[in-house]
């Protein structure tokens, strides 16, 4: 039996969010620092820059997790590479490719507890049931999932997506049910979330981090003519049209 103590207990630590067996915490203070950081340190605290991991309480479960995100496990764990022979692994490393991600995400099944390595970036729990049952995602922003998640490597809707807009061509998306938990670079208190009944969005550049599956997404021109986009100064735009939802960070 596993029994620890001095970790979410602890009072310097606090609970951001939580879903599923999933839990986000943050350091409200580094102790850890030497007297020629502590300035820096101090400020970065004030203006939030703290650090957070991700701790999993499993219960006869699987999660899966980013490659390398590891810090510390223990009781009833087991790790495998997630990995189901040769074909498998030729189809995960081109998935990775494509998208940017690892090719490998190892799985961590049983009974215990699980906890990531530290970092500054934010993190963001989501369920996937909320997003229509599909959730495509920016590159680099996969952290960890329950097992029940399905991911899976989408294509754009056409090719100057990935060319004239700004973005890759292919992006991971997270099928089924369960919780995932994503890494953004700013806080969930910033971000904007658009919900689109039968509409359409335009959006210039990357600001929009995660999206439904449900949506289509294309690249055009901000205007009707190639001379009035062009006078605009906004030119090519990425555009968002049906039903479903975009988590939009306000600031890249």
């Amino acid at each position: 039996m596993l029994n620890v103590q001095n970790f979410l207990d602890n009072d310097d630590v606090e609970l951001l969010e939580s879903g599923g067996p999933f839990q986000v915490i943050q350091y409200k203070r580094d102790l850890s620092c030497s007297p020629g950081d502590a300035q820096l340190k101090y400020y970065m605290a004030q203006m939030g820059v703290r650090k957070k991991q991700i701790v999993c309480s499993l219960n006869n479960e699987t999660v899966i997790l980013q490659a390398g995100a590891m810090q510390w496990f223990g009781g009833g764990i087991q790790q495998t590479s997630g990995v189901r022979g040769v074909g498998d692994l030729l189809k995960k490393s081109f998935a990775g490719k494509a998208t940017g991600e690892s090719a490998v995400k190892p799985e961590y099944s049983g009974s215990g507890i699980l906890v990531t390595e530290p970092s500054y970036d934010h993190y963001l729990i989501e369920k996937v049931e909320d997003w229509n049952g599909a959730l495509v995602i920016q590159d680099g922003m996969f952290s960890a999932a329950q097992g029940s998640v399905g991911l899976k490597t989408v294509m754009r809707s056409n090719l100057s997506s990935a060319a004239a807009g700004g973005e890759g061509l292919f992006n991971l998306c997270l099928t089924g049910k369960g919780y995932v938990v994503l890494e953004c670079k700013v806080p969930r208190a910033e971000l904007i979330i658009l919900d689109l009944v039968n509409d359409e969005v335009k959006i210039d550049g990357s600001y929009a981090i995660a999206w439904s599956n449900t949506l289509q997404f294309t690249v055009e021109r901000s205007g009707k003519s190639l001379i009035g986009s062009a006078a605009s100064g906004e030119g090519l735009v990425n555009v968002y049209r049906g039903t479903g939802r975009i988590l939009m960070m306000p600031q890249v």
